[in-house]
């Protein structure tokens, strides 16, 4: 399988001709839908969704189909026959792909914000994007995207949410508004050398790259 990062929260998988994208939001660029038959949206903040992108990606592409929650779903005009409600639990088949549901809320801001529904998902038993959240899948995971920086995320959470979930390798996503800097002091932290071992590789890719996972 192939991973391309699109810039800040929203990545592609591809294998055997088959595309995936989850969270194309108003950072990502307008070509992450190319070839992809099979959209997965984690929750409402703008730099994962986009209801104007992704009603725009629905009539370019007719057989373009998304999987989000109810709160999303309503959000944008999209044809009720090919936006698919789900929720923590549920299992489906998206363009070939084996996809799970775990997780139910953002993480926490401020106890004085309301929290927005928000799941994750694992594609293919392997693949695990949990949105903006610090979901625990009940299974194990090989390959853990994780959000490196957000206004609810601290260096420590993440790295015992990875020690937790025990994957083999991390990916860094939700970067999009960190400089060099930032993203050199926390690969520093998250890789295998760091003071606190997190027991899995860190592996931080630039917009547009990609990465094999094996």
């Amino acid at each position: 399988m192939e991973l391309i990062k699109h810039g800040h929260a929203c990545v592609t998988l591809e294998q055997d001709g088959r595309r995936l994208v989850i969270d194309p939001g108003g950072l990502t660029p307008e070509d992450a839908f190319a070839g992809a038959d099979a959209a997965l949206i984690t929750h409402e903040h703008f730099d994962h969704f986009s209801g104007e992108r992704l009603a725009a990606a629905l009539d370019a592409n007719p057989a373009l189909e998304v999987w989000t929650h109810a709160s999303v779903a309503g959000a944008f005009d999209g044809d009720p026959a090919r936006v698919h409600v789900v929720g923590e639990g549920d299992a489906f088949i998206a363009n070939g792909f084996d996809i799970r549901v775990y997780g139910k809320w953002h993480a926490e801001l401020h106890p004085d914000i309301p929290r927005v529904p928000n799941v994750g998902f694992l594609v293919d038993g392997t693949v695990f994007h949990p949105g903006d959240a610090l979901t625990v899948p009940c299974v194990p995971v090989r390959t853990l995207l994780l959000p490196v920086h957000g206004p609810w995320s601290r260096v420590a959470d993440l790295i015992d949410w990875v020690r937790e979930v025990k994957p083999q390798q991390t990916i860094g996503v939700h970067d999009g508004a960190l400089n060099q800097v930032g993203l050199t002091m926390l690969g520093n932290f998250l890789g295998e050398q760091g003071p606190v071992p997190t027991g899995a590789s860190y592996t931080h890719l630039t917009a547009g790259q990609s990465h094999h996972l094996t």
